[in-house]
C-alpha cells in the first residue's frame, strides 16, 4: 500500500515538472495585422495658417480600427514628418479611439520647422507641404501597420505693409466726438486714387473734432467758418452728432466734407431685418474693400446703407455680384462669416470663417447672455470694432462666441495672456476696440474709451 502511495507521487511530481518546463517553453508571438488602416475624414485642398487663428481647429484626423485578427486594445499615434520620409518622425498625440485633433498653432510650429514663414521680405516660402500618417500597435512590442502618407497644403498669408496704391495717410480725427482729444490713437485717414486726397471712415459721438498730423500737436486744422475749407484760426473745432461718416479731405486745396456713411448686414439671417443694428462693415485700405467678421443664422440677408432701405443690394442670380434686382435676398446659414464687398464693382464674397474674435464680459454681455461684440479682421491679424457700448464690469476675448483659448489682460500690461485671473475691469462708456496679432510678443490690444 505504501508502495502505491509512493509511486502516486512520484506520477505526481513527474507531471508537475513536465508542466513547467513546458510553460518555459511558451512563447508569445505579436499577432500580425491582418488589414492596414486608412485616414476616413475628408481633407482640405490648402490650410490657411494665421496667428490670430492659432487656437482653432487646424484639421481632426480620423481613422478606421486596425484588424489584428483577434479582439485587442489597439494604441494609436498620430506622427508628423518634416522630410516626408518619418526618418524624423514626430509623435504628435496618441489615443486609443479613433481620432486626434491638430490646432492651427501646432501646425504653424511644423511649419517654422519646415522653413516657411510669412514675411514678403524674407526669401522664405511661405507655401509648403506637411506629411502626418497614424500608427496602430499593440503592447510595446507588436508589430505596427500604418495608414498611407496623408500630405497637406499649407498657406501662410503674406503680412501686407503697405496697401499698394493705397496707404495709411498720415492725417488724423481727433477730438471728444472721437478719443476724447487723444486719449487713445486718432481715426486714420487712407490715401485714394486721386493724389492728395485721402478719406477716413470713423464712427463719432457727440462731440467736436478736427485733424491733425502724426497725432500730434502743431498745425492741426479745423473750419472756424464752417465754410467747407479747412484753416488753423481759433475756435475752428468743428462740432459733430454721433454716427458713422466718410471724411473726405483734398490737401491741395484744404476742402473737406463730412457724409453719413456706413454699410451693413441686415436680414433674417441677422438682425430680423432691421430689428436692431445692421453688422457694420470696416474698410480695408490693403484691397480697397469693406469687410465685416459677423456671426449668421439660417434666413436670408442683403446689404444696405446707412441702416436705412433708400439703397440696398442683394444678389438676385447669385453670381457673386451685387444689384438691386427684384427676389434678390441672399440666404444663410449659421455660423461665423467673414462678408466683404467691393463696391468698385459690386462684387462680393461669404466665407465660412474660424477666427471671428469678440469681446464678453459682464461689462458688455453678462458673459455671453447675448452675442459677443465682434471684430471683424481689417488687414490681416488686426481686428477691430467700434461703437462698443460698455457698463461697469469685466470683460475678455474669445473666438466664435466660444470658451477655450480665450484672452484677457492679467498684468495689465496691454498684450494679451491666457493667464489665471485675466479678466480686463472697464467703466461704462462707448469703446474702440482693436487686437494685433501681428506683434511677436504676443497680442496687442488696446481699448479706447470715449
Amino acid at each position: 500500500m505504501k508502495n502505491i502511495k509512493l509511486l502516486s507521487l512520484l506520477l505526481i511530481a513527474f507531471i508537475g515538472f513536465n508542466a513547467c518546463d513546458q510553460d518555459d517553453d511558451l512563447v508569445f508571438t505579436a499577432q500580425e495585422p491582418t488589414e492596414g488602416i486608412s485616414f476616413s475624414n475628408t481633407f482640405l485642398d490648402e490650410y490657411v495658417l494665421t496667428v490670430a487663428a492659432s487656437n482653432n481647429l487646424g484639421e481632426r484626423f480620423t481613422w478606421q480600427d486596425a484588424d489584428f485578427g483577434v479582439p485587442t486594445n489597439v494604441t494609436y499615434e498620430l506622427e508628423n514628418s518634416i522630410l516626408g520620409d518619418f526618418t524624423d518622425a514626430t509623435t504628435v498625440g496618441t489615443t486609443d479611439g479613433n481620432e486626434l485633433a491638430v490646432t492651427i498653432g501646432t501646425m504653424l510650429g511644423f511649419a517654422e520647422t519646415a522653413g516657411l514663414d510669412n514675411d514678403p521680405n524674407t526669401d522664405l516660402p511661405n507655401t509648403g507641404t506637411l506629411y502626418f500618417r497614424v500608427k496602430g500597435f499593440v503592447g510595446t512590442e507588436g508589430l505596427p501597420t500604418y495608414t498611407a502618407t496623408q500630405e497637406l497644403t499649407i498657406v501662410l498669408p503674406e503680412i501686407v505693409e503697405g496697401g499698394g496704391s493705397y496707404e495709411i495717410a498720415t492725417w488724423g480725427v481727433v477730438g471728444s466726438g472721437y478719443n476724447n482729444w487723444g486719449a487713445f490713437a486718432d481715426a486714420k485717414f487712407y490715401t485714394t486714387a486721386v493724389p492728395g486726397v485721402i478719406v477716413s471712415y470713423v464712427n463719432l459721438v457727440d462731440g467736436e473734432i478736427k485733424f491733425r498730423e502724426n497725432n500730434q500737436w502743431g498745425g492741426d486744422l479745423g473750419d472756424a467758418d464752417l465754410d467747407g475749407v479747412l484753416d488753423a484760426d481759433d475756435g475752428n473745432n468743428i462740432a459733430v452728432t454721433a454716427g458713422d461718416y466718410k471724411i473726405t479731405i483734398d490737401t491741395n486745396d484744404n476742402s473737406y466734407t463730412i457724409e453719413p456713411f456706413s454699410w451693413g448686414v441686415v436680414g433674417s439671417g441677422y438682425n430680423d431685418w432691421g430689428a436692431s443694428p445692421d453688422a457694420k462693415f470696416y474698410y480695408d485700405y490693403t484691397t480697397d474693400t469693406f469687410k465685416v467678421g459677423v456671426q449668421l443664422l439660417d434666413g436670408e440677408i442683403k446689404f444696405r446703407m446707412n441702416n436705412a432701405w433708400d439703397v440696398s443690394f442683394g444678389d438676385a442670380t447669385l453670381d457673386g455680384v451685387l444689384d438691386t434686382d427684384a427676389d434678390n435676398n441672399i440666404a444663410s446659414a449659421a455660423g461665423h462669416y467673414l462678408i466683404t464687398i467691393n463696391l468698385n464693382d459690386n462684387s462680393y464674397t461669404i466665407e465660412e470663417a474660424a477666427n471671428v474674435w469678440g469681446a464678453v464680459g459682464s461689462g458688455y454681455n453678462d458673459w455671453g447672455a447675448s452675442p459677443d461684440a465682434s471684430l471683424t479682421e481689417i488687414q490681416p491679424g488686426v481686428f477691430y470694432t467700434e461703437n462698443v457700448t460698455m457698463v461697469d464690469g469685466e470683460i475678455k476675448f474669445r473666438m466664435n462666441n466660444n470658451w477655450g483659448g480665450d484672452y484677457g489682460d492679467a498684468n495689465l500690461d496691454g498684450i494679451l495672456d491666457q493667464d489665471a485671473d485675466n479678466n480686463i475691469a472697464v467703466t461704462a462708456g462707448n469703446y474702440v476696440i482693436s487686437i494685433d496679432f501681428n506683434d511677436a510678443a504676443g497680442p496687442a490690444y488696446y481699448l479706447g474709451s470715449r
